[in-house]
């Protein structure tokens, strides 16, 4: 990686941080006027570096850096000015409307088990008594005897949001589940153990996990385009106030049929475009 670009995800870093703890403290956190910076959802991050990547394909000279740090991070981030785009991959709450957003997309939340796991299909309920801690073996679901080892996401997590309110409705995650900071440390936990649950972007499934039927229904693009997987959510851009100059170019870009097929590709679901 080049020194320019080091320093600045590491001053991202810092800004990032910065907004968490206090927006006040921003003094230092520029960028050059020929680069956009994104951050928030580890959700949204991955499909956005790919459009990103593909952005400064068409227009050398731009540099867009897409950082995570989750969607409360973003929303933050974006509030204060540290971001010229930040990512959520939960809808706004009422304090947040107040900002600029887009849905550049919709994606599944898949839960996912090891490919050697028999089980094909759980209920919503089922996936509720196993995060809760009321079912503890496989066995009670139809599976192998064996335990059930739990993996969720970390509080302010987009991905988190979406599962306790189209899942666990009133209920918690009980406190033992084990948490990781991202969709991807998820993916790489259950893969590489016969007895994980774990949630994630349906855009993230591949070979590695086996994302379970819910109520029957096959967790797919056609199902979410279709209404019939309910465990669905949007994708956002959100900015403090509307979008202008470069940040708006880098927007109309994503929301393109040239985006649209990029999102699609990658899994997610657009409107109208067909990968």
């Amino acid at each position: 990686m080049a020194p320019g670009k080091i320093i600045r995800r590491l001053t991202m870093v810092v800004c990032l941080a910065a907004t968490i703890i206090s927006p006040v403290i921003l003094s230092g956190c520029t960028r050059g006027s020929a680069s956009v910076i994104i951050a928030g959802s580890t959700s949204v991050q991955p499909f956005a570096e790919v459009l990103a990547e593909q952005y400064m394909i068409l227009n050398p000279g731009i540099t867009i850096d897409v950082q995570g740090g989750g969607s409360a991070a973003g929303i933050m981030a974006a509030q204060s000015g540290t971001a010229d785009i930040g990512m959520s991959s939960r809808a706004l709450n009422a304090d947040e409307a107040k900002l600029w957003y887009v849905e550049i997309a919709k994606d599944g939340l898949a839960v996912i088990i090891h490919p050697d796991n028999p089980i094909t299909n759980l209920t919503l309920e089922q996936v509720r008594d196993i995060y809760s801690g009321q079912t503890t073996n496989w066995e009670s679901v139809g599976g192998k005897k064996a335990g059930i080892h739990v993996f969720t996401r970390e509080d302010g997590s987009g991905t988190r949001a979406a599962f306790e309110s189209l899942v666990m409705a009133k209920t918690e995650i009980m406190a033992r589940a084990m948490v990781q900071d991202s969709n991807g440390a998820v993916r790489q936990l259950v893969a590489d153990d016969s007895n994980a649950i774990g949630f994630i972007s349906l855009g993230l499934v591949d070979k590695t996990v086996k994302a379970v039927e819910l109520n029957g229904v096959i967790a797919s693009r056609e199902h979410v385009l279709d209404g019939s997987y309910k465990l669905t959510r949007p994708f956002l851009f959100l900015a403090a106030k509307e979008p202008t100059g470069l940040v708006k170019e880098f927007i109309d870009f994503t929301l393109s049929a040239a985006g649209k097929k990029i999102l699609d590709t990658e899994g997610l679901v657009t409107t109208g475009i067909t990968p």
